[in-house]
Order: C-alpha cells, then structure tokens, then sequence
C-alpha cells in the first residue's frame, strides 16, 4: 500500500501545477494602455522595494533569534525555525509578486466585460490561496516523513509565526498610514476621488492593499495553517489508545498524519469548488459568484472528508469534529459579511449615522463591532463543547484543521479583494471612462466584502488554532515530566492571566499609534506637495510618489519591532519566573485577544463600507457633509481593521508557540 504521506505530497504538488497553470493563463493575456501600464508598474516596484527592504531587516532577527534557539534548545529546531521564517517569507513574496502581475491584466479584462474581469482577478487569488496551502503541507508532511518528530516542526511553525507577525505589522502600518494621508488631504481637503492621481499617496495606498491585504494575509494564513496541522499531529500521538478514537486497522502514522489527509483534501476541495466562480453573460454579481466558491469547495470538503476518514479506519466521531470545525468557520464567515457589507442593516445605520456628523458615525460603527463579537464567541464556545466531545482534545484539534481545510478557497476570496481594489484604482488613476471603472467598481464592491470575511475567517481560525496549541503546550510540559495547572486560586496564575490579558491592549495601542504618527507625516507631506507643486492640482504635472512611499516605508520598519518583541519575550520571562504562571498568560491573552481582534476587524470594515456605501449615491452621495463624516470613521478604522485586529492573531498564537518551542529551557 502506498504510504500516505506520498499521497499527500501528490496532492499538495498538484496544488502548485494548478497554481502555475493559471498564471500562464495569466501571461496569455494582451495588455493595452500605456497609462494603465506605467500605474501598475509603479505600484508593483513600490511594493517590491517594501518587501525587500522588509525582508533585510527580517533576516537580521531571524539569525538573532535562530541564535538563541540553538544555544538553549538544539541545533535540529533552530534550523527547523529558519526554514519556517524562509517559507512564510516565501509565501508573502509570491502573494505580492501575483498580486502586482495581476492587476492590470485585470483592467484589460474588464474592457471587454465584468465576467472577464472576475475571472482574470480570481484567477490570480485562486493562484495564490492554492500555492500556499500546498507549500505548507509539503513543508510540514516532508518535514515529518524526515524527522518523525513533531518537536522539530514546532520551530517551524514558530518561523512561521515570527515573520509572519512582522509582515502583518509592517504591512498594516504602512497601508494605513498611505491610506489615511491620501484620504484626508485628497478626499476632505481638496475633494478629489480617492484614487485620483493627483494625489502624492495614491500610489502609496495602491502599494499598501498589496503589502497589507497580500503579503500580510497570506503569511498570517499560512501560519495559521502552519500551526493548526502541528498541534493536531502532537494531539494525534498523544490520544493513541484511547477507545473510541480509532479502529483496529488505524496505527500511530495514521493517526498523525489524518490532519495532514484533510488539508490535502481541503486543496482539492477548493480547487473543486473553484468552478463554481463565475458570471453568465456580461452582467452579473460578482460577490454571489465568490459565494457560490466558498459553499461549493464545503460542499466538496465534507463529501470527501467522510469516505476518507471511514476508509482509513478511524472512528467516524473524528469526521464530526472536522464537519463541525469546517461549519464554524461559514458561520463566523456569514457573520462577518452580515455586520461589514454594506447591504445589510448594521452598516447601513452606521451609514445613516453620519447624517448628524463624524462623532455619531464613530459611535454607531464602535457600538457595531462591539455586537459583531457575539457570534463568532458564541460559535467557537459550542464548536470546542462538540468537538471536545466527539473525540476529546484530539477533537478541538481536528476542528481546527476542518476550519482552515478550505484555506485555498478562502484565501483565494481574501486576496482578491486587494487585486480588484488595485484595479479600480489604475481605471480611476488612467481615466479609462465612465464603463470600465463602473465595471471595476462593481468588483471593488465585491471585494471590500470579501476581505472583511477573509479577516473574520483568520481571526476565528486562530481561537480554535491557538486553543489546540495551548493543549498542546500542557502535552508537551507533561511529556517533560512538568503537569501545568490553570488554578485561579493560586496568585502565580491570575497575574499570568491578567498580564496574558493585558498584552492584546498594549499591542493594539502600540500598532495604533504607530499608524497615526506615521499618517500624520503623510499627511503633512502630500499638503506639502499640493501647496509647492506648481500645476498639480491642475493635472499637469505629476506628484512625487516615491517620498510618499518612503515614508510609509520607514514607518512601517521602524515601529513594527517593539511590539513583535513583546510577542516574543513575555512568555519567556513569565515561563522563567513560573510554567503554571506562563499557562494563565496564554490563556488571558486568547480570550481578550479573540475578541478584540473580531471587535477592531468587524468595526473598521463597517465603518469602510458606510463609507462606500454613502459614495454609491445614497444620504447625498460623494462630497457631501454625509460623505465626509463617514470618511472620518473609516479613518479612524483604517488601523482597527487592517493593522492592529490581524496582527492578534498573530500575538496569540505565536505568544502560545514560543512557550512551547521554550519548555525545556523553563524546566
């Protein structure tokens, strides 16, 4: 019988030919328009000087860290954590370079009708969802089918998690402080379009949705999924024998390696339900489209997932819980979508709340991320009962993995929203009429839902991912002879929880007020330019794009390293001092981070879409004191959203990683 690890590896290869085959769709494509042409080029060398400058930075904490994990843990993890921290770099780099290809074969699609231009802009997010699964189980499966050890590929998941945390700061950063600048000087201040190209930061902000919404989304997910298939491959070891968990024909390969069985269904699954993304005819809704991917590739998920597992000979209670883990995540998606899309009722008042002025808006959209939260707590709260309860903690685990096992899809629908939005920018910037950019718009729309569920979806996986990690970090101080206790009654443990809940909200503050310094340069830059600039305004001459880029640039290096380093010491000085201590610091800093991720997400995407609504033609459309007071909220979300909220869930997983790559060292 072939060993099922070579099957996985099958698949997960499949996976990067299918991803190679659509780009070379990609490449068939004629491009037209010198103007759109020389936008685009502008917005890929941008991003690309960002994520190189980034990634030299990244490479001289990564030797320093390496360092340190070779000398107080081994020299097999140390060099396990490297690979980590190249392939979620790797990830990151092949998102942005697609992303930036992408764009303006996308414009020239949609010249010819909207239907081409979803398929273009799918085509190239579906290229990049499937690419990164299929290098993240070959990664983790290769690494186990070599070492036999989950020890080892736990330095890889905390390389993972380390670049991954500062691709997701330094692109949230940046992206925001572009966004911010270019909003409030050109849309309030001068009344221009958000993507005119009179605007100094527009190219910054075009820059920014690639290094933020790409770069940093894909290493966040990849991670995630990094992580996730780890922790249930130690609990998958762990749990051997006990009844009801698996038949006479399994055996402790099997057991480890079901997680990875999933997640290489989960490729295929997505792949599948890829065909079901598509428009009839030239007119059509793209975001039903998308929709019609994400329930098409469940659909699939679940078929397949439960012949696997019966024919593999495991107890059909662990089909449960990865049916279980992959329904929570449509409902936390569902959930997302109702509270951010400007097509149901919770933004549509926030919308309306700007008819009295910036400070209802901002009230309105505060108190809509607030309720968002209920759901996805309530969700994962009866997701970790039912699970726990068809196969113990191996259950949670697995519900992990059937959350994240349609991460191909969901990444795929994340990352499109960025290349639709870089789109619609280049038509607005090249002045390519009133029909294309109507076409483009009509697929921004679309995307501005889409990355809200995206973030909704990453931020729910990480409850359950980090929750499986947290278990797994009890299993591996117990395997060390070390039982860890979450007491309340005992002192060590309730200042632990209370640190471990406090770290989310100095995070967040840091991350926030890195955005705001770095927005209020900007700012004052592109009013710089518009006051000195003879012609600008007029349009004959060009604003000097790059000093908007450098500044967001330098921003974004310079603040995102205090608060990774927070990431990564506090559980190393709290395990130093006490490991029960070290538990409640995991465990205060899940439960606040959880929600306050889903809070800032939820609220700024709901402030993002009343603005967009109010800019379709509604409470006196664009220009309007409506519009301009929902272009304060959106502000004021801009670092809620796409710079503090994805960063926790970063924090909380690697918080959790770090403690368990550590724990010799603490006993």
């Amino acid at each position: 019988m072939i060993h099922i690890g070579y099957v996985v590896l099958a698949i997960s290869f499949f996976g990067l030919i299918f991803s190679a085959f659509k780009l070379w769709g990609l490449s068939r494509q004629s491009l037209s328009g010198s103007k759109s042409k020389f936008i685009s080029e502008q917005i890929h060398k941008g991003a690309m000087a960002f994520l190189n400058k980034e990634y030299s930075h990244l490479i001289v904490y990564a030797l320093i860290f390496f360092a340190v994990i070779y000398y107080f843990i081994g020299k097999p993890l140390a060099l396990a954590f490297l690979a980590g921290g190249l392939f979620s770099g790797l990830a990151g780099n092949i998102s942005m370079r697609i992303a930036t290809y992408a764009n303006i074969r996308t414009v020239s699609s949609l010249k010819k009708s909207i239907a081409k231009g979803l398929n273009t802009a799918f085509s190239a997010s579906l290229a990049i969802g499937i690419s990164i699964v299929s290098i993240g189980l070959i990664c983790v499966t290769g690494m186990y089918m070599i070492f036999h050890s989950t020890d080892i590929i736990f330095g890889f998941g905390l390389g993972a998690s380390l670049i991954a945390l500062f691709s997701r700061v330094g692109g949230g950063i940046f992206t925001k402080a572009a966004d911010i600048g270019a909003d409030l000087v050109g849309k309030i201040e001068k009344g221009i379009p958000e993507d005119d190209h009179r605007n100094p930061a527009v190219i910054a902000d075009n820059v920014g949705d690639n290094v933020g919404d790409v770069t940093g989304m894909g290493a966040d997910l990849f991670e995630s999924y990094v992580d996730s298939l780890i922790a249930a491959m130690i609990l998958g070891l762990a749990v051997m024998g006990v009844a009801g968990l698996q038949q006479s024909s399994g055996s402790v390969i099997s057991t480890a390696f079901l997680p990875l069985v999933i997640a290489a269904l989960g490729i295929a699954s997505s792949i599948s339900g890829s065909l079901f993304v598509y428009i009839k005819g030239r007119r059509g809704n793209p975001r039903l489209a998308l929709n019609k991917g994400i329930y098409g590739t469940a659909f699939f998920m679940a078929a397949s997932s439960y012949f696997v597992i019966g024919y593999l000979g495991f107890s059909i209670s662990l089909f449960y819980t990865t049916l279980v883990g992959l329904l929570a995540g449509l409902i936390i998606g569902i959930s997302t979508e109702y509270f951010t899309s400007s097509d149901k009722r919770p933004t549509r008042n926030v919308a309306e709340a700007s008819k009295s002025g910036p400070a209802t808006n901002i009230i309105a959209g505060l108190s809509n991320g607030m309720m968002s939260t209920v759901v996805p707590v309530l969700v994962v709260a009866a997701t970790i009962y039912v699970s726990f309860s068809f196969a113990g903690l191996y259950g949670i685990a697995l519900a992990a993995v059937g959350m994240l096992s349609t991460l191909g899809m969901t990444l795929a629908i994340s990352t499109y929203g960025p290349i639709a939005d870089n789109s619609e920018g280049i038509t607005q910037m090249a002045e390519m009429g009133d029909e294309i950019r109507k076409r483009a718009e009509s697929l921004d729309a679309a995307g501005n839902t889409t990355a809200a569920i995206g973030k909704g979806f990453a931020i729910g996986s990480t409850a359950l991912t980090a929750l499986a990690l947290f278990v797994s970090f009890k299993e591996v101080a117990k395997a060390s002879g070390q039982m860890v206790v979450i007491d309340v009654s005992q002192p060590h443990v309730m200042i632990g929880l209370f640190i471990g809940a406090l770290l989310p909200f100095i995070f967040s503050s840091l991350t926030i007020s890195a955005v705001g310094k770095a927005a209020n340069k900007m700012v004052k830059e592109v009013r710089r330019q518009f006051s000195s600039i003879k012609g600008l305004m007029e349009g004959k001459v060009n604003p000097d794009y790059d000093r908007c880029i450098n500044i967001s640039t330098g921003a974004a290096l310079k603040s995102m390293i205090i608060p990774s380093f927070i990431a990564v010491i506090s559980p190393i000085l709290i395990g130093l001092w006490d490991l029960n201590a070290l538990g409640g610091l995991l465990a205060g800093s899940l439960v606040t981070g959880f929600i306050l991720a889903i809070f800032m997400a939820n609220a700024g995407g709901s402030w993002d879409n009343a603005k967009k609504y109010i800019e379709g033609g509604h409470f006196g459309g664009k220009g309007s004191n409506v519009h301009k007071a929902a272009v304060v909220g959106d502000t004021v979300g801009d670092p809620l959203k796409d710079a503090s909220g994805p960063s926790l869930n970063i924090l909380i997983k690697l918080m959790t990683i770090v403690a368990i790559v550590f724990v010799p060292l603490f006993l």
